[in-house]
């Protein structure tokens, strides 16, 4: 695994995002699969559909290049701690009492390989982030653990619940308000967690709006709102800042290359 130098994170960096369309495809577009399509109306989108739209990415906001996070917070930066409450509440003072008791020797239930998927995966420190923009959709593309997030922005919506597969990054649509990308996203395995030691329901929902600095072209900022009936008391809101490399490009991570962290049978995570 190649590791950044914190001298390389301190360099600024910048990253490009889609476009949102509900353009409604040509008869000459390409066939689409099952989930580019609206099951009921046979819809086809763009994001399956791109040949035609690439023009309107140049109405987009620039966020070329890669974008690393702040760090230290920039003044100023809304960072609310996580309200829990009922059984979550509980776990996590139990969690704590175990690091104090064991000085910080808790058990990790996944390999460090693993990624920290959603909300964790955009205050992740040292490894940039960059946009990628094609028709109908922003691919965020995380140098950290080679991961992506897919933002739909043609129009789609959220799949019904027996349509949703819970994953690490959930399930996202977007749509721009001016140069501002809003994106709701649900559908979270549980296996990620609000912060150390603090984990949430499957009902967890989030909404950001992500925007570039009005005072400064090369600060790009996430306003993340996240609730969850069961395991928070109140909204969590939260934003994370981040500033751009023009000169740079993401490096390979390919973290099972050096895993020395095996998950045995009862779960735990056990050193090599």
């Amino acid at each position: 695994m190649k590791l950044r130098s914190l001298v390389t994170a301190s360099l600024l960096s910048v990253a490009g995002t889609l476009g949102g369309w509900a353009i409604a495809a040509s008869s000459s577009s390409p066939s689409a699969s099952p989930s580019d399509t609206n099951a009921e109306s046979g819809h086809v989108y763009p994001a399956a559909t791109p040949k035609g739209h690439y023009a309107t990415l140049n109405r987009l906001p620039d966020w070329g290049g890669i974008w690393y996070l702040d760090f230290p917070p920039a003044p100023g930066a809304r960072r609310e701690r996580p309200q829990l409450k009922g059984k979550y509440l509980e776990d996590y003072e139990q969690w704590q009492k175990q690091v104090k008791a064991t000085q910080g020797q808790v058990p990790h239930y996944a390999s460090y390989c693993q990624p920290p998927g959603m909300p964790g995966i955009m205050g992740v420190g040292q490894y940039p982030i960059e946009f990628l923009f094609t028709p109908g959709r922003v691919t965020m593309h995380f140098e950290a653990w080679m991961q992506w997030r897919n933002i739909f922005t043609d129009g789609r919506q959220h799949p019904g619940p027996d349509d949703l597969d819970p994953t690490f990054y959930g399930n996202s649509v977007g749509h721009w308000d001016g140069g501002t990308l809003v994106i709701d996203s649900i559908g979270f395995k549980t296996a990620t967690a609000l912060g150390m030691g603090m984990q949430h329901s499957d009902q967890m929902h989030i909404i950001e709006r992500i925007h570039l600095e009005p005072n400064d072209a090369n600060k790009l900022v996430d306003e993340m709102t996240v609730e969850d009936p069961l395991a928070l008391a109140q909204p969590w809101h939260t934003s994370y800042t981040y500033h751009r490399s023009r000169t740079q490009s993401l490096l390979e991570f390919v973290c099972e290359e050096n895993n020395r962290n095996p998950v045995n049978a009862q779960g735990q995570t056990e050193l090599e």
